[in-house]
């Protein structure tokens, strides 16, 4: 027999939400072990009890999953290898000795957030368009931007024949060096960013991604890494899910 754990730490290692958010779960008595309504401070077995929420099975995270969060510098590709030996992100990953991937890219020159996991379901959710996961951007282009560029920015613009979602574009701050620009994204359409501000006859100077969803950088050194901690990853799982995809998609309309 295992060790009992709390059931707040159980929902926490499952990856479906936070301890806080599994205590406030039991208290609302939509959390049952057993087919027994639990309550707080109950422990389980997680090799043998039966815990549902909200009538539905809540089961362990595989222990070996790997989650990552890495500031990427400009200069490396968002892939695991190269056939033309340049930089990748994963040779920024020291000590890492499992094979993790990209969560999405960044190119070569952008830099920023980026998630990399071995977990192949939920990287595949994250990066499906149905999800709509907000990403937010600081775009640094030449000169001052006209009402009129802002304007197009902000414009149900085009890519390749498709329209793209909309795209929430405000100044950030400007000074003689040119304009920084916050984007927020729910979709990833190839090098979109950098084609919206051609469109808008704008030069990019820099591009910087310092959010995904709720997922700050705060204060992660360009080139270093973390693992996410269990809050990221519920919330990861939550935004992923069936059930935020259809807020998600109201929220739109």
């Amino acid at each position: 027999m295992t060790d009992k754990i709390r059931i707040q730490k159980y929902f926490s290692d499952s990856g479906l939400m936070s301890r806080r958010a599994a205590e406030a779960a039991i208290l609302a008595g939509e959390v049952s072990v057993n087919g027994r309504t639990a309550a707080l401070g109950d422990k389980i077995d997680p090799e043998r009890d039966t815990v549902l929420y909200q009538s539905k099975p809540v089961r362990a995270r595989r222990k070996d999953y790997t989650y990552l969060m890495l500031n990427k510098p400009r200069g490396y590709l968002s892939t695991v290898s190269d056939p033309r030996g340049r930089k990748c992100v994963t040779d920024l990953l020291s000590g890492i000795h499992v094979r993790v991937y990209p969560v999405g890219r960044l190119d070569l020159v952008s830099e920023g957030m980026l998630l990399l996991t071995d977990d192949g379901d939920l990287a595949n959710k994250l990066t499906h368009p149905r999800h709509s996961v907000p990403k937010s951007y600081r775009v640094k282009v030449a000169g001052e931007v006209s009402d009129e560029q802002l304007a197009i920015l902000r414009s149900p613009l085009e890519l390749d024949g498709k329209p793209i979602l909309p795209v929430d574009v405000t100044v950030h701050h400007v000074d003689e060096t040119g304009t920084v620009l916050r984007m927020d994204l729910y979709e990833g359409r190839n090098r979109q960013i950098r084609r919206m501000c051609e469109a808008a006859d704008l030069t990019v100077k820099r591009l910087n991604r310092v959010s995904i969803g709720e997922l700050r950088l705060n204060g992660l050194s360009v080139g270093r890494w973390r693992y996410l901690d269990d809050d990221e990853i519920a919330y990861l799982k939550k935004i992923s899910s069936a059930e935020h995809k259809t807020k998600a998609n109201k929220t739109r309309k």
